[in-house]
């Protein structure tokens, strides 16, 4: 048995019974095998065994582990030149419909072997784990067809083995239309739900499926019918929802219990109450709104209204936002969408393993769950919020180690 004990911290446990902010001036955790066992004031410290290792945090801020519960992290290839295009003044639409956007980057990933990919995406991973990460959600959705997106989910599921770090998979294969179904998205949608997704359940590599619900990609009716697929095969669903338009992706996403809906510019109050009255986490993803130059933000004072979970996240992906800094991604968050210090850190702990279907394992310090945790160079969770380009990470926990 290994026991581990964190002192003199500032602790910023999250959890939702004492409120869900707050600071204990002089908190500690105690951790069993990995496990927390204890997180409070240190003056209430249970009597241990007297071989534990004692951490003194030297007064430092200590968080949950972050969470990155929006990526797309495992991708080959740059899309620097769609940049540039968008800076001539093509839009998002104009660039898919030119042979671009996501199109261009499944070309890449079909040409890249998984060891290439595994390559590829360690530099990334990496990123995020220097500033706390413990935990990240990773798509597929760059394959498209049943060979590629497999290979996508094993090199997902491979990062796990190379970093300490959780991994969450999800299978994406609605998320735009290959170049070889020639413009025919039922036929598409046929074959995701009747060949790709059961080989991609029977494999074991998904935890979760979502879909790209929108005008350049798939309509209601054919998320539907691939939520329908999940369900059946006891696969848990999320949604890219509301981003260009609204197709009403929010409500839909709520009405199949969906884990979350993400994007969500175009969000109306009907999705916001339907989402609020499911228990469907509402993912904030501020980067690609920055990247792509949005200017319609989600509507989060309905959100604040109804009661939404919200959870905020990098979308880390090539082409509509190569961001791998989940402290950017929150003062991004606080800046562009007003959100506040507390709902920005909540956002990317507590909310955000809500949105994977993980709060009872990580995303609070509490009893039973892991040692995930953050300690971290600064005063206050204000400081991990305002600054730009600074990193004040301590020490990254992860589960215990």
């Amino acid at each position: 048995m290994s026991v581990k004990v964190w002192r003199n911290a500032k602790l910023a446990a999250m959890a939702e019974a004492d409120g869900g902010g707050g600071v204990i001036e002089r908190g500690a955790v105690v951790a069993r095998d990995g496990c927390i066992v204890f997180a409070g004031p240190e003056p209430e410290l249970p009597a241990g065994p007297g071989s534990a290792e004692t951490v003194d945090c030297g007064g430092r801020l200590m968080t949950p582990g972050l969470i990155d519960c929006h990526t797309h992290l495992v991708h080959a290839g740059s899309r620097a030149n769609e940049f540039e295009m968008r800076l001539a003044g093509a839009s998002y639409e104009e660039v898919a419909r030119a042979g671009g956007g996501i199109v261009s980057s499944v070309r890449a990933l079909r040409a890249a072997d998984e060891d290439e990919l595994v390559r590829q995406s360690l530099p990334r991973l990496d990123a995020l784990l220097a500033e706390g990460v413990t935990t990240i959600e990773i798509k597929s959705g760059y394959g498209l067809d049943t060979e590629n997106e497999l290979k996508s989910l094993r090199a997902a599921r491979r990062l796990a083995q190379e970093r300490r770090v959780s991994v969450r998979t999800t299978f994406l294969g609605a998320h735009a239309l290959p170049p070889e179904m020639e413009g025919d998205k039922d036929s598409y949608i046929d074959k995701v739900v009747g060949e790709m997704l059961p080989a991609v359940a029977q494999a074991g590599l998904a935890d979760a499926v979502d879909g790209f619900c929108e005008g350049i990609a798939f309509a209601p009716e054919q998320i539907a019918r691939v939520f329908d697929a999940a369900a059946a095969l006891g696969l848990p669903v999320k949604l890219h929802a509301d981003q260009l338009s609204n197709l009403h992706g929010a409500a839909l996403a709520a009405r199949y219990g969906a884990l979350s809906a993400d994007h969500l510019e175009y969000t109306d109050e009907a999705g916001a109450r339907a989402m609020a009255e499911a228990g469907t986490v509402a993912v904030l993803l501020p980067g690609a709104f920055y990247f792509i130059r949005e200017e319609r933000r989600p509507p989060i004072e309905l959100f604040q209204r109804h009661g939404v979970r919200m959870a905020v996240a990098t979308d880390c992906n090539p082409g509509t936002s190569p961001l791998t800094s989940l402290l950017l991604t929150m003062n991004m968050a606080a800046t562009l969408f007003r959100l506040t210090v507390d709902e920005c850190i909540a956002g990317v702990t507590r909310e955000a393993a809500r949105a994977l279907g993980l709060l009872g394992e990580t995303g609070t310090l509490e009893a039973g769950k892991w040692a995930d945790l953050a300690i971290w160079d600064v005063e206050s969770p204000a400081e991990l919020v305002y600054r730009i380009g600074f990193n004040p990470l301590h020490q990254r926990v992860w589960r215990g180690k």
